[in-house]
């Protein structure tokens, strides 16, 4: 496998909010997995479709998850 490809995966999973620590855990096929399914959901959705699939696999606790803040753009006039 590339190491480009495992690189950018993980930024990608860090930008939208994994743990570093949970990352750690996670093999590199299944990072970028985890990299084209959160790339695939609305941009804003993000960061709540990764925790949901991490609490899915077993990753993270539910309890521990802390609802994923939205951000509003300002709209243009």
């Amino acid at each position: 496998m590339d190491d480009s490809v495992v690189v950018d995966a993980k930024r990608i999973l860090l930008r939208y909010g994994a743990p570093i620590a949970i990352l750690d855990k996670i093999e590199d096929t299944e990072r970028i997995e985890l990299a084209r399914l959160v790339s695939r959901t609305e941009v804003p959705d993000r960061g709540s479709r990764l925790q949901d699939l991490l609490v899915e696999r077993g990753y993270l606790d539910a309890d521990s998850v802390t609802p994923v803040k939205k951000r509003k753009r300002k709209k243009k006039k």
